[in-house]
């Protein structure tokens, strides 16, 4: 199921190309243009040079420029983008993959104690929501811990969304699980962090927002409350809705991922 968000980007990126002003180098040039707040310039500029590179294959593909806004606006362009990176880094894996102590049932980086929940896209938190609707009424990882994540089981704590988990659970990885466990209490131990292509996922959604103002929204969602609602027995619609951040989430995940590449 494509997000209501998705939908109403197409429609609207139909009409402005059917009167001739909105083409997809005219997106390229707005991205080229756009700022992001919290994320460094380095970090900005590259964001920018890989999402131009999915912009000039699209246009030389011949995308139409209502799909391309559309994926940009859902964050399926990101969450496209930050795998081509991931899978890149994972062509020579840094000692942090090799040595990764991450084990089903371990579950401490599912305890979404952050404020605001985790930072997904439209896209992820439709398909999220979708493979979690099935568990509609069955406890979930709550029963565990009143913080962790609803797609969570509460007796073997493995994910029952594998498939369709946000691009943070792909990125997350930890050398030392007891360093994660005492994390998930409030404590700061070294050991845990995120793939360098998570910090181009969320920079790249970034600019995506700022070069699509005007022509359409692009939103954030919460993994924790996307989750929530479907085990709750929400539709899709009403679900992304419930889950929907305020504009400075991203911002806010774009500076706090800078400074944790940075420390």
């Amino acid at each position: 199921m494509k997000p209501a968000s998705s939908r109403a980007a197409r429609r609207r990126a139909q009409k402005s190309n059917t009167s001739g002003a909105i083409t997809v180098a005219d997106i390229a040039g707005r991205v080229a243009k756009a700022k992001v707040k919290g994320a460094g310039k380095p970090q900005e500029d590259r964001a920018k040079r890989i999402l131009t590179s999915f912009l000039q294959t699209a246009q030389t593909y011949g995308m139409p420029v209502s799909e391309v806004v559309a994926e940009m606006a859902s964050g399926k362009a990101a969450w496209r983008l930050g795998h081509a990176v991931r899978d890149e880094i994972m062509k020579a894996p840094p000692e942090a993959v090799t040595n990764a102590a991450c084990t089903q049932g371990c579950a401490f980086c599912c305890i979404l104690s952050g404020g605001e929940g985790g930072v997904i896209t439209a896209f992820e938190a439709a398909q999220l929501h979708q493979a979690a609707s099935p568990l509609a009424g069955q406890p979930d990882g709550r029963a565990w811990h009143p913080e962790a994540c609803p797609a969570l089981d509460p007796e073997t704590r493995s994910c029952r969304a594998y498939e369709a988990r946000p691009m943070i659970c792909r990125s997350f990885l930890s050398t030392d699980a007891v360093a994660c466990e005492s994390n998930a209490a409030g404590g700061t131990e070294k050991g845990a962090g995120l793939l360098g292509s998570h910090l181009d996922y969320l920079v790249i959604h970034a600019l995506c927002r700022q070069a699509l103002k005007g022509i359409t929204q692009v939103h954030s969602y919460s993994m924790a409350a996307t989750a929530a609602s479907a085990v709750a027995g929400d539709d899709t619609e009403t679900g992304l809705a419930k889950a929907r951040h305020k504009p400075s989430a991203l911002d806010t995940a774009c500076r706090d991922a800078v400074r944790a590449a940075q420390a």
